[in-house]
């Protein structure tokens, strides 16, 4: 049987996520043992990991228009082109602060056209009813992504340096946009997803875009307490993220001294953990929608809190375990169950805004990256005022609030969906 084209567009909006979170990965660890080698402190390196996201935010709601103006396909071949060129012509020397920060605001704004051309792209081939595991699937992505980073990228630092990163992400990527090139396309406005009679005319109203010259209501869209619920679940999922992707290498090293090159393949447990309650969340939430059992609201609401709150716990209680499983178990759950939350608030825009996806993922997604920037540089000035205060950064207490900030985030956030959300088309 031939593969539905929405299929086909799903996997590689799946390899395309991955790719990127092997880009961001990799640069933490490259960074971070090259910082190292030369005496670059916390506060100093949380700066430098942070640029990435400034880069970001600035292009998260032109990216949306982009991909509303111009198709999602045509924005995802330009961001591949100017990142990959980046990481192919740049080199990592932590002593060329100028030129580190500039190709980082680049390769951010690069990147940050992807999720809301991916998210327009989505709109356009998947029908309501496959929508949770086909955006669980693409976003499980930057978490296989991830532990492949983890797994891999140690070892290759190790033998062939700190650059040698660069060059192999810089070939990925070419790689991707390549395939890219020759399998994507846009729909034809008469190619809508075959499914049942009785979903039909339900996956014609949600599963296209709106046309490119229709108006896109700003004004709504901005005053929607659904769409700032869902703002709120992205900054603090990011935020959680970010700083776990970012500062647990150092973690490691410092809090528990512990080489990554030496803890084998646990240290990739947390993404993987990521990878596999991402697609269980999608799954789920469409055989809960599918069957009935829940409405598509209660059931957003309900896997978004669960997913939140079980990693709030998990988050908390990480710089109380001083053995490297505990602090495995600990960040696996907390991940794991983050993703699984993605069922809830990151599904969440095709319900409500499906013809302007791409717009709503462009402006969610901008508190994600707000995220970053905040929570990156916070964590490593406090890490110094930890210092400063002639704290060992080898104990749990200078590490506790730098997990204990999001764990209290995720559980404010998960009542604000909670109370806020819906999972009703608002947006025609």
């Amino acid at each position: 049987m031939k593969l539905p084209k929405r299929y086909a567009i799903v996997l590689l909006t799946f390899m395309c996520t991955n790719v990127c979170y092997i880009e961001r990965v990799g640069f933490s660890i490259a960074y971070t043992v090259a910082a190292d080698a030369v005496g670059t402190n916390q506060a100093n390196k949380g700066m430098i990991l942070s640029m990435f996201y400034y880069g970001y935010v600035l292009s998260q709601i032109p990216g949306g228009w982009a991909a509303q103006r111009l198709g999602g396909r045509l924005v995802l071949l330009l961001s591949f082109v100017l990142w990959s060129l980046i990481c192919a012509v740049v080199p990592l020397d932590p002593k060329k602060v100028i030129l580190l920060v500039l190709s980082r605001l680049l390769v951010g704004v690069a990147q940050g056209l992807i999720f809301p051309s991916i998210h327009t792209v989505l709109a356009q081939w998947v029908p309501p009813q496959e929508r949770s595991r086909s955006v669980s699937l693409t976003t499980s992505g930057m978490y296989l992504g991830a532990a492949c980073g983890m797994l891999l990228l140690p070892s290759l630092v190790k033998h062939m340096g700190p650059q040698s990163v660069f060059s192999v992400e810089a070939m990925l990527g070419v790689a991707w946009l390549l395939i890219w090139f020759k399998f994507a396309s846009d729909p034809p406005r008469t190619d809508l997803p075959k499914v049942a009679s009785k979903d039909k005319m339900k996956a014609q109203a949600g599963g296209v875009v709106a046309p490119r010259t229709v108006k896109i209501p700003w004004a709504r869209i901005l005053f929607s307490l659904p769409i700032w619920a869902i703002v709120v679940n992205n900054f603090t999922f990011h935020y959680a993220l970010y700083v776990l992707m970012n500062w647990l290498p150092t973690y490691f090293k410092l809090g528990l001294e512990l080489s990554l090159q030496d803890m084998g393949s646990s240290k990739m447990l947390p993404y993987l953990n990521m990878f596999l309650f991402s697609n269980i969340g999608g799954v789920l939430a469409d055989h809960l929608i599918t069957r009935k059992i829940l409405s598509v609201t209660k059931t957003r609401k309900l896997l978004n809190t669960v997913g939140f709150i079980v990693s709030a716990i998990a988050l908390m209680a990480l710089p109380l375990f001083r053995t490297p499983s505990g602090a495995i178990f600990c960040s696996s759950v907390s991940l794991g169950f983050l993703a699984l939350g993605r069922a809830g608030f990151a599904v969440n825009h095709m319900d409500v805004a499906p013809k302007f996806a791409g717009v709503v993922m462009g402006i969610s997604n901008t508190a994600g990256t707000l995220a970053g920037i905040v929570g990156v540089g916070l964590t490593g000035r406090i890490l110094e005022a930890a210092k400063a205060s002639n704290m060992d950064l080898t104990s749990s207490e200078s590490w506790r609030t730098v997990f204990f900030v999001p764990g209290y985030l995720c559980i404010f956030s998960s009542f604000i969906f909670l109370i806020f959300s819906t999972g009703e088309k608002i947006f025609e």
